[in-house]
């Protein structure tokens, strides 16, 4: 299992798809949003949440279609699914290479970036948070999406039209405790809230996704 995720992590390094690729992305949505809104900083700290949560979601949908596509190109992913490791883990492994080079950096970036949002001081830690507890739900349903698309021509499209829909409570919950957070108000219920969805998706996508594999291998 270890080796299918450093060999991932080595593939997205060196093919520039992962890391730089999501950041780049994410950051050119805060600089872009700014200049298009004006400089009026109460109109971009009430904004900015939504912004940041956004900008990352966007930013984790560039690389799905990578996650096993390269791997079904070249014969491995055929090897990976007769070989004793059981798939539900590859598809584990894979989904945590694609957190890592993407939503990681993301979230390590975002405090950063939300200066120019000009998010509350005091929202910092919540967004930071909200970006760990959500980001791998968003890596691991984007491998479910991915899963189902394999081997598809031209599968990127309908790759983003069926995660998107599948993003959208990790979307509310996780903006939501950031406003809470902001506002000096009571964060416990979108906390746990959005805790249970990644810890859903956790439990229950890699059995999907591997049953999808294996469809999709046949």
């Amino acid at each position: 299992m270890i080796a299918v995720l450093l060999r991932d992590l080595k593939l997205a390094i060196r093919a520039g798809g992962g890391f730089g690729l999501g950041l780049a992305f994410f950051l050119i949505v805060v600089v872009l949003v700014p200049l298009a809104v004006g400089p009026e900083t109460a109109t971009l700290s009430l904004i900015a949440p939504g912004i940041l949560w956004i900008g990352a979601l966007l930013a984790c949908l560039l690389s799905l279609d990578r996650i096993f596509a390269l791997d079904f190109e070249d014969g491995s992913l055929d090897l990976m699914a007769t070989s004793p490791l059981p798939l539900e883990g590859v598809v584990v492994m894979k989904a945590l290479a694609h957190w890592i080079t993407t939503g990681l950096p993301l979230t390590l970036a975002a405090p950063v970036l939300a200066i120019l949002l000009n998010l509350p001081t005091q929202a910092f830690g919540w967004l930071m948070i909200s970006l760990v507890l959500g980001t791998p739900a968003l890596s691991m349903i984007g491998a479910f999406g991915a899963a189902l698309t394999v081997g598809l021509k031209r599968g990127g499209l309908l790759l983003s039209l069926l995660v998107l829909p599948l993003y959208v409570p990790t979307l509310i919950f996780g903006t939501e405790l950031i406003r809470r957070g902001a506002g000096d108000m009571a964060t416990t219920t979108p906390l746990i809230l959005l805790a249970v969805i990644t810890l859903g998706t956790l439990a229950v996508l890699p059995f999907a996704a591997a049953a999808a594999l294996r469809i999709n291998l046949r």
